[in-house]
């Protein structure tokens, strides 16, 4: 029998593309992340492949696996794996170089304008934009990460993105880092996100790829699998459905260039197993490491990320 944490409220939720079908239970995963208590089921919807957590805590509860620690809280101004000695001079030059790391990677036509960020963390992603001319505000659950964000000059609503006041036709931009996969409703979302976006309004979303190796290799031991904070978990084609119900059309699809989600999931069989502790911590800690650990490994990522066989997809839609 499945416990759960007494903090707590679980719920069943239905698919959210209307499927009335039975589901399959593809398997049984914990908060490996934070080593917090619970179990939680991942199910496949029989009609349309969508994979959601279910049961899953609800919106009032869920703040419980969003501990202070959590990674994209850290997060202040200076980016990639979280590594914030990057000055901006050094970041600009190796946003030159040959490499194209694909993990946040925006339409170049795209000029200045106003930019919302859903899950702005503490601000990194806003500060730097804001820095190249853009309008920017953010949305962010975490009441420290959003005083964070705010202190570096930006204005940030803190709640829940299904509470912020609509502010229909306002944005030429509209970012998702890391977050369509956190929310208990991405279709609903999604159209809000319809309404707030210009009419030629771009929607920039990154997400896990449970269509990749790294998870058919790893299951409950896939890194990005990050139960139960992860809700969904998408594969190209049902990641399509589900913007297409929201009123997207899918322009572009980038499969990120980085193995940060290989070398963790490593690191969680080989600490599993009770093998090699030493070399375990070194993977585990390869998500956090500096700009040229990734960069020593970029070649096999870029190779990997021809076939779709890298665990993080960047996808541009339109309205």
């Amino acid at each position: 029998m499945i416990s759960y944490p007494p903090e707590i409220e679980l719920e069943h939720a239905p698919c959210p593309l209307g499927c009335h079908a039975e589901d399959v239970e593809v398997l049984v995963g914990y908060d490996r992340l934070h080593n917090l208590p619970g179990k939680y089921p991942v199910v496949k919807c029989c009609v349309c492949s969508l994979l959601r957590t279910n049961p899953r805590p609800t919106v009032d509860t869920i703040g419980y696996y969003y501990p202070d620690g959590y990674g994209p809280h850290r997060e202040t101004v200076g980016h990639f794996a979280n590594d914030v000695a990057i000055t901006p001079r050094a970041w600009e030059k190796l946003s030159l170089s040959p490499f194209q790391w694909n993990n946040e990677r925006l339409p170049t036509s795209l000029r200045p304008g106003r930019l919302l960020e859903i899950g702005c963390g503490s601000g990194g992603f806003l500060h730097r934009m804001a820095q190249q001319g853009w309008t920017v505000e953010g949305v962010e659950l975490s009441a420290n990460a959003a005083e964070a964000a705010r202190r570096l000059g930006h204005e940030v609503f803190q709640g829940p993105f299904e509470a912020m006041p609509e502010k229909k036709g306002s944005y030429d931009l509209i970012v998702g880092w890391m977050v369509l996969e956190h929310l208990h409703d991405p279709v609903h979302c999604l159209q809000k996100m319809h309404r707030l976006a210009k009419p030629d309004g771009y929607l920039v979303l990154s997400v896990p790829n449970t269509g990749s190796l790294e998870f058919t290799l790893f299951k409950e031991k896939w890194y990005a699998l990050h139960l139960p904070a992860h809700l969904f978990h998408f594969t190209p084609r049902t990641l399509q459905s589900v913007l297409e119900k929201g009123g997207w059309r899918i322009q572009r699809i980038f499969h990120q260039r980085v193995l940060s989600n290989l070398a963790a999931s490593i690191a969680y069989v080989l600490r599993e197993r009770g093998r090699l502790p030493r070399v375990s911590r070194a993977l585990l800690d390869f998500p956090k490491m500096s700009g040229i650990s990734h960069h020593l490994v970029y070649p096999f990522a870029y190779l990997l990320s021809l076939f779709g066989q890298t665990g993080r997809m960047t996808v541009w839609s339109r309205r």
